[in-house]
């Protein structure tokens, strides 16, 4: 039975800021200990806004819930779900119960690494070069974009929401010469249009071969993401703020989608999200897991449909000093592998 639920609260500064405002990222390592004095631990995550109130809920009404319970990660779940849903299903909710699903994850998997309980289905999942830089300058995102070619990668995706849609174009246009025809080029607008911005936006942009559109409009507008795909040529990629299997479920009814990309810890931890993965799989639509390179890279290995794993430039677990060598996965050039080691939170 669980006996104690700790936390501890890091934040790393990133050694390329996601902009002005977004100087670190944020991790609760949350560590779990059972009554014959087993521990497992798993993070929290958030690179802006919550971490003190994720911290406090972790430490209070969460602790409180799980003391007794038996370490089992969707029993737990469940159970936290419907005590802490008063307190709503998005936001830090989840990602408080991400790090005890994750711990409890790390007690399942013990010396194994996650891959090998899941069950790979695959030996390697491609890796695309990915960064937060809608505030480079068009010098830096060239340079940028020099880099992923160097690397090896196949597939690249940027930022886009620029003020003024002719700094876009550019902007694409010019990471699409680096890149040359032969890449994958995606770009995420991170939520900054709305419908008429989006069907402009992309009309202009769709000359440039996008492999897909990310988050164009708000997470919760369902109709317009409706919408907008019934009336754009250009794949629609969704999922990373969306926090329930029924968020999902509509996704995928409605039709809004080509691409999920759920958030590992945004919806929970590895519990909901293979519930999620099992959703889509039922309607034939690819789950991409977002961020979070080394546990997403381990989920991507197990997914049923092929992925792709997003490697933000200098954000990786590894590059937060999160992750105690030797690592899970390795990437060499445009390839992520499992290495056989378990995954080891340093805390």
């Amino acid at each position: 039975m669980i006996k104690d639920l700790a936390v501890t609260l890091r934040s790393v500064p990133l050694s390329r800021p996601w902009g002005a405002d977004v100087p670190f990222n944020h991790a609760l390592l949350v560590t779990i200990t059972l009554d014959d004095g087993r521990r497992g631990t798993g993070p929290a995550w958030t690179p802006q806004i919550g971490a003190q109130a994720i911290k406090a809920l972790l430490e209070h009404d969460v602790r409180d819930a799980v003391i007794g319970l038996p370490p089992h990660p969707e029993v737990v779940w469940d159970r936290l779900s419907a005590h802490l849903g008063e307190a709503g299903r998005a936001g830090i909710v989840p990602i408080a119960l991400a790090g005890v699903d994750l711990a409890l994850w790390d007690l399942r998997c013990g010396e194994r690494p996650l891959v090998e309980v899941l069950g790979a289905r695959r030996e390697s999942v491609p890796v695309y070069g990915s960064g937060v830089n809608l505030h480079y300058s068009l010098e830096e995102l060239r340079a940028q974009a020099e880099r992923w070619v160097a690397t090896g990668y196949t597939a690249v995706k940027i930022k886009v929401g620029r003020p003024s849609l002719a700094e876009d174009v550019e902007r694409v246009a010019a990471v699409r010469e680096v890149i040359g025809p032969d890449r994958l080029l995606m770009i995420d607008a991170n939520q900054r249009w709305d419908l008429h911005r989006a069907r402009t936006a992309l009309r202009a942009l769709e000359r440039y071969d996008l492999f897909w559109i990310e988050e164009p409009l708000p997470a919760d507008d369902l109709a317009a993401q409706v919408e907008l795909r019934r009336s754009v040529g250009t794949p629609v990629a969704v999922g990373e703020n969306v926090a329930t299997v029924h968020g999902f479920r509509d996704l995928l009814t409605g039709g809004a989608c080509d691409v999920l990309q759920p958030n590992l810890v945004r919806v929970g931890g590895i519990t909901p999200f293979l519930r999620i993965a099992e959703l889509a799989r039922a309607f034939d639509v690819p789950v991409y897991p977002h961020l979070l390179t080394e546990l997403s890279g381990q989920l991507a290995l197990a997914l049923h449909h092929p992925a792709m794993v997003e490697r933000v430039e200098d954000a990786a677990l590894t590059d937060l000093g999160l992750l105690a060598p030797p690592f899970p996965v390795e990437i060499t050039g445009p390839e992520l592998r499992a290495t056989g080691a378990p995954t080891r939170w340093v805390p």
